[in-house]
């Protein structure tokens, strides 16, 4: 997306394909884009780029939003049958491919009936234009609704350490159903990469000039978070981006869960977006332990850092650690916004709590069922 579109002026075409490729020869295999990312100039980008590595790859598109027939995008939402099927067929060429691996619907669109979408969708599937479907930014109302018409693969929505709102009904649902989670924004669309703060500018193309977290009050007050990652990477010898990143893997159950944020960072040199791509090819191997996904899920009462024992000792350590801090945190994760717990009681030795191995906290009042890692 921020190679053409959102993140200010589009960026060199060449440079960004040579960035592509790197990714794709540094292991990455998964590519995102969408017809408003333009419109239609990131899908020509990601087709021009991946064309001689389609093999290897797996595309991801979206519909869903509303273009007059000179491509010009328009307010609203479409989401009606022939405008999918139009909609598809200009992808394909587009992204020059015969078939799209996954294909998302952008925006639920209020005036079509899901099942109409999902309908529409699955004959697409069935003429061999489409493998999967997907839904972006959906509830889960309409998530079963759609899945009972046709199976959703997966479920694209914002999900990082400061939006943890698909943990509460989204995530158990999906695990119910069997549909994947590609979380985008993972790097709360570039704040948390500790690059931003509140004196900051955008360009006056750049989205973020309309989002409320970016005005550079809250900001200021968001700050909070950035500095707590830091100093966990800090302290576990860490780049704090792959920390985040970290965190979400460590989220995962039998979930494919994806890094959704692409492989673009929309700052610096090619040379410093290519040394990125590097970095973020290790993210997996820098999955959280249960403790420094904990301590990502909310902010740690300040006194209790302890030194990190040596590496024969830690993973004792860590579930100990684990089991302390998933009791004396909130579970709604309120310290994320600076209210940090009071200590009350440390836990009692063989209370039986399982070590939940996740970002979600469990509450002190009540132990509810950790979520299977």
């Amino acid at each position: 997306m921020g190679m053409s579109y959102g993140f200010g002026p589009a960026a060199d075409k060449q440079e960004m394909i040579a960035l592509i490729r790197t990714a794709v020869d540094r292991g990455v295999t998964f590519f995102d884009t969408a017809q408003v990312y333009g419109p239609f100039t990131n899908e020509e980008l990601v087709g021009e780029a991946l064309a001689p590595v389609r093999d290897r790859v797996v595309i991801a598109t979206k519909f869903g939003f509303n273009f007059d027939e000179n491509g010009k995008q328009l307010p609203g939402l479409d989401s009606r049958p022939e405008t999918i099927r139009r909609g598809v067929d200009g992808s394909l060429q587009r992204l020059r491919v015969e078939s799209i691996d996954l294909l998302y619907q952008h925006r639920v669109d209020p005036n079509v009936p899901i099942e109409d979408v999902a309908g529409a969708v699955k004959e697409l599937i069935g003429q061999g234009k489409v493998k999967h479907f997907g839904m972006s930014e959906a509830g889960v109302k309409n998530i079963r609704r759609a899945h009972a018409v046709q199976a959703v693969t997966a479920l694209q929505s914002e999900y990082s350490i400061w939006w943890r709102e698909p943990e509460d009904e989204i995530l158990p649902a999906l695990e119910e159903l069997g549909i994947g989670f590609v979380p985008f924004s993972p790097l709360g669309k570039g704040f948390l990469t500790g690059k931003i703060d509140e004196t900051t500018t955008f360009d006056s193309s750049d989205f973020r000039n309309t989002v409320p977290r970016f005005t550079p009050e809250n900001r200021k007050a968001n700050q909070t978070v950035v500095d707590l990652v830091k100093r966990i990477a800090a302290e576990n010898g860490r780049r704090h981006r792959l920390l985040r990143h970290g965190a979400l893997w460590r989220r995962g159950s039998s979930q494919a869960v994806r890094r959704g944020d692409g492989l673009y960072r929309p700052f610096g040199s090619l040379a410093e977006r290519t040394a990125h791509v590097r970095r973020r090819g290790g993210a997996r191997r820098n999955r959280l332990s249960c403790h420094h996904a904990t301590a990502c899920g909310g902010a740690a009462k300040s006194g209790n850092r302890r030194r990190i024992p040596p590496i024969h000792r830690r993973r004792t350590w860590i579930r100990r650690r684990c089991r302390y801090e998933c009791r004396r945190m909130d579970h709604g994760g309120r310290a994320l916004l600076g209210e940090a717990n009071e200590v009350t009681e440390r836990p009692r030795s063989g209370s039986g709590e399982r070590h939940c191995g996740v970002v979600r906290l469990i509450q002190p009042s009540a132990r509810p069922t950790p979520w299977r890692s």
